[in-house]
């Protein structure tokens, strides 16, 4: 009877938000609006669709799928029964999919029409899939041997499933792509998500009349866990986009009057210079997140001119955190360029070094994390897992100094740092200095082998449309304002840099380009 009494789970958040806001608009996607009545009745009926198909307490569910309203609904569905959900990333391939899929047990498969045709011819190799579910998004036929989701949902009951649920239980699988060959699984706990919540609520100053955009992928927790579930935490209206594309994102601040939105830096440095952005009006927009990597000062100074009155934050974290663990605040934006700011409510971050002695203010050391927030462990992985807790800390495998007044500064990778004969450089002091060019748009700065210096510091680079810039230019500018050693060796003009779903540039893939 305690477990009940003092039950704070997913589930109930979604409960508790129908009871608060009733009819106000909670979702719109495409021409679907729900109120919080019917995203909490829409997440009852998922759960007893489950349940139908076998699912327990426990059991995990994989949604392979773009953005819509089932993403929401399927987390809280399953979440009212103790079963997880295990996200799947979309820019994956059969082989990857199966490799998850198996790897977390999945009992059900659940994907998007338009998603359909990549695992169509590889279903053999989903050796756990017991039951296969279809969103027909797109009109699409119903293939055989799949329900439709879609349409067996408006058959369920729509009471409250009566299964006990815990705070500890794991409620997500999300799997991290990291610079492993193979995903790990981070198991994380309604308790840790809540916690994760809470902490995005106060310092992000969320509220209850915001409308926030969420175009970026909801397989990511970023974008699901930093802003959309919050969101409907507190009560406020979520327009869901299918995908990312800048020039919706533009006419939605318009049509929606859209007062929030996150986004990385190369998605805002992509709607700056769309063509289209300046005959659109976007004054509705008042908060605006970014993350993944830095953002440059002088796209932050744009923003500021460009969208009056726009307060920004930095949000840092990785997924094991669920994923929020600093926040830069819009009144530190350029005080402090550059930082991924202060631990957020419910986090407490030190740099250690490899013997695990804390790091003073000034040094570098790797970052380390103790909250709420953090993963249950790794699936499966007890060694791994261990690793991640050593010295009774969470570590992001991430390289970083705090300054004088205790905001963080991430210097690189532990794994990425670029050591050239004999000395450490970060990627990202490289490539704020270089984001300064007037002719540059977007770079990346990677280690790439070499037989004198062992690795040699290249940049990556798209240059602006229309501007003369060389290789000479940019080196010449960077021994301006760099230290030689730090400054590329090597220049790579590109058209344009790999990224994943969420907008981080994929840095691993460019090495493994440019390395032969």
């Amino acid at each position: 009877m305690s477990n009940i009494i003092n039950r704070d789970t997913i589930g109930d958040m979604a409960r508790r938000a129908a009871t608060k806001y009733g009819d106000k608009t909670a979702i719109i996607f495409r021409d679907v609006k729900l109120s919080f009545f019917d995203l909490e009745r829409e997440a009852r009926r998922f759960a007893h669709l489950m349940k139908r198909y076998g699912v327990k307490k426990g059991d995990r569910v994989s949604i392979y799928a773009y953005n819509s309203h089932y993403y929401p609904i399927s987390m809280l569905g399953l979440a009212k029964i103790g079963a997880i959900q295990v996200p799947i990333n979309y820019m994956l391939n059969a082989e990857e999919i199966a490799y998850i899929v198996n790897h977390s047990g999945s009992r059900i498969f659940i994907v998007e029409d338009g998603l359909y045709p990549i695992i169509a011819q590889s279903q053999a190799r989903f050796e756990t899939v017991e039951k296969w579910g279809f969103i027909p998004l797109g009109g699409s036929l119903l293939p055989e041997g799949y329900f439709d989701l879609v349409e067996e949902m408006k058959d369920m009951p729509y009471e409250e499933p009566q299964v006990d649920v815990s705070a500890e239980d794991i409620v997500q699988i999300p799997y991290t792509s990291g610079t492993e060959s193979k995903p790990k699984g981070a198991m994380l706990s309604h308790r840790a998500l809540m916690s994760q919540y809470h902490s995005c609520i106060f310092d992000g100053q969320y509220d209850t009349y915001d409308v926030s955009l969420h175009a970026l992928p909801l397989f990511h927790c970023a974008q699901l866990h930093c802003f959309l579930m919050p969101y409907l935490y507190v009560g406020a209206t979520n327009v869901i986009m299918h995908k990312a594309d800048a020039l919706e994102m533009i006419r939605n601040i318009e049509k929606y009057q859209i007062t929030h939105m996150f986004a990385p830096p190369t998605v805002w440095i992509g709607i700056l210079n769309h063509p289209e952005f300046k005959n659109h009006n976007h004054g509705s927009l008042k908060k605006a997140a970014y993350g993944a990597s830095i953002m440059p000062v002088e796209i932050i100074k744009q923003l500021s001119v460009v969208f009056r009155g726009l307060k920004l934050w930095n949000y840092y974290g990785q997924t094991e955190m669920g994923p929020v663990a600093t926040i830069l605040k819009p009144e530190d934006q350029l005080l402090k360029p550059g930082s991924a700011g202060q631990p957020v409510l419910n986090v407490e971050t030190r740099l250690m070094d490899d013997e695990g002695r804390f790091v003073p203010n000034g040094e570098v050391g790797e970052i380390v994390h103790r909250s709420g927030h953090v993963m249950t462990g790794y699936l499966n992985d007890p060694e791994k897992t261990d690793a991640a807790f050593d010295f009774g800390w969470f570590h992001s495998g991430d390289l970083g100094r705090f300054d004088e007044d205790g905001y963080l500064y991430v210097v690189d990778r532990k794994k990425d740092m670029i050591k050239t004969g004999g000395e450490n450089v970060a990627s990202r002091e490289v490539e704020e200095v270089l984001y300064r060019h007037p002719g540059v748009e977007e770079v990346a700065v990677i280690g790439l082998p070499d037989p004198k210096w062992i690795e040699i510091v290249a940049a990556v680079v798209v240059p602006k449309k229309g501007a003369s810039v060389g290789e000479k230019d940019l080196v010449s500018y960077c021994k301006e304002h760099l230290a030689g050693f730090k400054c590329p060796k090597k220049i790579i003009m590109t058209d344009k840099l790999p990224k994943n779903p969420s907008g981080k540039i994929l840095k691993r893939e460019l090495k493994e380009t440019f390395a032969k």
